[in-house]
């Protein structure tokens, strides 16, 4: 018991950024258009992509690795900040890497992912487009992080994402969404509370478990035809709770947990995505099986 209070109250500053970035967004807010390929490099002329070659949309695929990666920050990230540690490990692996802002909402720069999922996907799905354009190839590979890794399902299932992907890796996605280590069972005891989540930031509210655009993501199965799916956990999430909700049911689908790697990684919902070095190889064993080697705690 006193472990999950310690835990729960680790959460409490996370909910409250979450709940106090919102007072900056008007009651009406609304995600901006899906960024351009062009859009981004003129807003975002950061030396970190240019040094490393990501967002590079000269980059052309080879044979090697066929496929353009598209990463897909989490909720409160962003296009750059989220891939800092494994954009540049992919490109050094001779892998064409790109990256979206999705979900913002106006007036609160820089913290991403809190507009509507529908709308998210949307976004995706345009960005998906212009990067398969870029590169003149048929499919990408995704991998995100969090709700990063749940979102691009539902642009798969209903924003025309079938037979534009190849592969799916979620780091810590919340595909079945999240009690928050049962901090959103207490939303009920907080009137307004569930309100202003669902007015003002939307994609918050439609990562809680039961939520109307998970129970039509999860209908009818996990998966999509043609698609290969990893999902990679960790068993110290703090953030999707309780962590095995991670996993998806269906043909082509791994679930790894990186402790049965791994014993004394001791990575949570954060490191996972940013800096955790063995859900980095196994995100590279899952974009190219054929020579996939395997993760053990000296993996890099």
């Amino acid at each position: 018991m006193k472990l999950r209070w310690s835990r729960t109250l680790t959460l409490l500053p996370a909910l409250a950024l979450a709940l106090g970035l919102t007072a900056a967004a008007p009651a009406a807010a609304h995600p901006s258009p899906a960024t351009t390929p062009a859009g981004d490099a003129a807003r975002r002329p950061s030396h970190s992509t240019v040094r490393s070659g990501w967002n590079n949309y000269s980059c052309k695929p080879s044979a090697d690795h066929p496929r353009p990666v598209v990463l897909v920050h989490g909720t409160l990230g962003n296009a750059i900040d989220n891939w800092l540690g494994l954009a540049p490990y992919l490109v050094a692996r001779g892998y064409c890497v790109f990256s979206l802002d999705y979900g913002q909402l106006p007036g609160v720069p820089f913290f991403h992912g809190l507009g509507p999922i529908d709308a998210s996907a949307r976004q995706l799905a345009d960005y998906v487009d212009r990067v398969l354009a870029a590169t003149g190839t048929s499919k990408v590979d995704l991998v995100g992080h969090s709700q990063g890794g749940m979102m691009p399902r539902v642009y798969m299932k209903f924003h025309g994402g079938v037979g534009k992907v190849n592969a799916l890796v979620g780091l810590a996605p919340d595909n079945h969404g999240t009690d928050l280590d049962g901090l959103t069972r207490l939303l009920p005891y907080f009137p307004g509370a569930k309100q202003y989540l669902d007015k003002l930031t939307p994609g918050l509210s439609d990562q809680i478990v039961g939520s109307d655009v998970l129970n039509r993501l999860n209908a009818g199965g996990d998966t999509v035809p043609g698609v290969h799916y990893t999902v990679i956990a960790t068993k110290y999430d703090e953030v999707v709770t309780p962590y095995r909700t991670q996993f998806l049911n269906g043909p082509d689908v791994r679930n790894v947990v990186l402790q049965d790697l791994c014993a004394v990684d001791i990575s949570e919902h954060v490191a996972i995505g940013l800096a955790d070095r063995l859900a980095f190889h196994e995100t590279a064993n899952a974009l190219d099986p054929a020579h996939a080697t395997p993760t053990t705690c000296v993996s890099g």
